[in-house]
């Protein structure tokens, strides 16, 4: 049972606070910078000025909450060959998560931007280094990030492009090939 004025601390990251409402299984609390946030009672653990944190922790069954925040990996039953020209490969992801740490106040023209201009930046770095092939991955989506990279591949000569491996990558990445003259 929950009340208002308990101290408690949040299991998964590094807040602590007091409740200052319980309704059913949903506790709001007040942070210790002054914030209100939500939790589910199973994120919260109650502190009790008598009691460190390290007598609350070992009350928790750490191996019970690890097997229940672990996500099994998925079993793949089909087996995928890889040819000897395509052992290295070098893949490349437009997503925009896996380019800036937080796209919180970015527009999507920004974000289309940067994309637009790290694929161009990994294209010229595999033609200066002569790399034969490289793959995007831009996702499925709406196909925006697609259409440009297609409009950039376009503007180069001596490049071919095509769908990446469906099997590897579904619908959401780009092989692009280099021709390349010998010097």
């Amino acid at each position: 049972m929950w009340n208002k004025g308990d101290k408690v601390s949040v299991l998964d990251d590094d807040i602590d606070g007091v409740v200052v409402a319980v309704n059913g299984t949903q506790i709001t609390i007040e942070t210790e910078d002054g914030f209100v946030m939500n939790f589910d009672e199973k994120e919260l653990v109650r502190l009790n000025e008598a009691n460190n944190l390290m007598d609350t922790i070992r009350r928790i069954n750490v191996d019970e909450i690890i097997k229940e925040k672990t996500i099994p990996a998925p079993r793949s039953f089909v087996k995928e060959r890889k040819e000897k020209k395509e052992a290295g490969v070098p893949e490349f992801d437009l997503h925009i998560e896996k380019l800036v740490p937080n796209k919180r106040g970015m527009s999507n023209y920004d974000i289309l931007t940067l994309q637009a201009d790290t694929a161009k930046r990994h294209i010229e770095f595999a033609i200066r280094n002569r790399i034969p092939k490289i793959v995007f991955i831009h996702g499925v989506g709406e196909g925006i990030l697609k259409a440009e990279l297609d409009f950039l591949l376009g503007r180069y000569e001596n490049i071919s492009f095509q769908d990446a491996n469906y099997q590897k990558y579904g619908l959401g990445a780009t092989e692009v090939y280099f021709k390349q003259n010998s010097k």
